[in-house]
């Protein structure tokens, strides 16, 4: 049995020297570092950022229409025919395998000069568009950000779990020794011996399976930072709660920064744009025309003319107009679905508004709540703490057995463990509420 008991406590001493030597090696990440990070290497908002050069592309004067058309033109033609023409004489011209030719190009250019004004507001409408997009990529990188710290946080919390269990497994195969010095001057029983050993064994376990639940965490927020998942690293563990008085600040401007409503207003505005561009098509479209170019045509000789060449080189310019008084109702039609679509644009955001003020709402009390259950669970650290030494104080006089011991162990890790779980839960969720009241992305961390 002492063989088992040695092998326990060098395999104990061996994980713990193991684990300071890899938290000594490896780089701790910063929280700001880790943002800066998952902005530069996260797939979803690289994808995120191409849709706004795309948006941006088209927002560009060159996609507006307001630019002319500039194009070139070619052409020839080649003709070979037999003719014959009969005079009013009576005789006849034939002409065998006449060739005749003609050569053009040109430079053209096509320019709308008046359309109702329907490329005005397409123009805005793109703008418009390009304003939204940059909305929803914000949403993406908070999105993204919380997504980053519910793993970063859970690596801190395992962080400091591991802390605590090797502080448990420290104690518990202390103990194995004394009972083992304990029983061999006669001063307890065997039973007294394996009790410690148990503990140790199972401390051991809940060691090892909380390192590999914090290793396989590691990885998934290298996922997140989009890099190597065999980069090892560790975290801040420390965390800092905003004030009350800059919360309720950011709470009063809540509905002036929320994302979704700044998205429910921007589909407004292209709603708007849409009905504009419809009755556009109920006016006029005026369009100047132009050209630069060069003809030639070769001709046979006929019954009264011999063959010739023609050559025209020029200008030549147009304007045009044209009015669709009536195109089948489809102007109609189109004019009526967007401003139903407003409509509903318009509802929609009452919707949302409700939705955020219910959003807001949760958020804020989740966050109170957690706040104070953290509170709680610190205060309740101390009095185990108090519990666990006394306990250890009456277990080395010899006034309380293992097991009473032990328990007051167990409660000690419970309460050290609860109150890591309770400050990371509270930090997240304020970091939720700062979604909500659009904040997320202004803080420093």
């Amino acid at each position: 049995m002492k063989s088992i008991s040695l092998k326990i406590a060098v395999l104990s001493v061996f994980a713990l020297g193991q684990s300071f030597l890899n938290f000594a090696q490896e780089q701790v990440l910063s929280k700001s570092e880790a943002i800066a990070l998952t902005l530069e290497n996260n797939y979803n908002i690289a994808v995120a950022d191409n849709s706004v050069l795309v948006a941006e592309n088209n927002a560009d004067i060159l996609n507006s229409n307001y630019l002319p058309t500039v194009f070139g033109q070619a052409g020839m033609s080649y003709t070979l025919q037999d003719q014959r023409t009969d005079r009013d004489d009576g005789g006849s011209f034939e002409l065998e395998d006449a060739k005749s030719e003609s050569y053009n190009a040109s430079v053209n250019l096509d320019y709308t000069l008046f359309d109702g004004l329907g490329r005005l507001y397409n123009y805005k409408s793109l703008k418009e568009t390009y304003n939204l997009t940059k909305l929803e990529t914000r949403e993406t990188i908070e999105n993204t950000i919380l997504q980053l710290f519910s793993v970063y946080y859970e690596v801190a919390r395992l962080t400091e779990n591991v802390e605590i269990l090797e502080q448990t497994l420290e104690i518990s195969k202390n103990r194995v020794k004394r009972a083992g010095y304990q029983f061999d001057y006669g001063q307890n029983t065997k039973l007294e011996v394996l009790n410690a050993e148990v503990d140790v064994t199972n401390d051991s376990i809940n060691l090892m399976n909380t390192r590999q639940l914090l290793n396989n965490t590691k990885r998934d927020l290298n996922v997140v930072l989009a890099r190597e998942l065999k980069q090892t690293f560790a975290v801040d563990t420390n965390v800092i709660f905003i004030p009350k008085i800059q919360l309720e600040s950011y709470l009063e401007l809540a509905k002036e920064n929320n994302v979704r409503l700044l998205q429910t207003e921007s589909s407004i505005t292209l709603s708007e744009y849409d009905i504009k561009t419809s009755k556009a098509r109920f006016l006029p479209t005026v369009g100047l025309t132009g050209s630069y170019g060069w003809n030639e045509s070769i001709t046979p000789a006929s019954a009264f003319f011999g063959g010739s060449t023609r050559q025209n080189t020029g200008f030549q310019g147009g304007l045009n107009l044209r009015w669709n008084l009536f195109d089948g109702g489809s102007s109609i039609v189109q004019l009526k679905n967007a401003k139903i679509a407003k409509e509903n644009q318009l509802l929609q955001k009452e919707q949302i508004k409700l939705e955020v003020d219910r959003d807001i709402a949760n958020a804020l009390g989740n966050y109170e709540n957690l706040v104070e259950v953290y509170e709680i669970q610190e205060q309740n650290v101390i009095t185990n703490k108090n519990n666990f030494e006394r306990s250890r104080e009456r277990f080395n006089l010899g006034q309380i057995t293992s097991i009473e011991f032990r328990q007051a162990q167990i409660n000690l890790i419970n309460a050290e463990t609860n109150k890591n779980l309770a400050k990371y839960e509270a930090k997240f969720a304020e970091l939720q509420l700062l979604q909500q009241v659009g904040q997320l992305l202004n803080i420093e961390f």
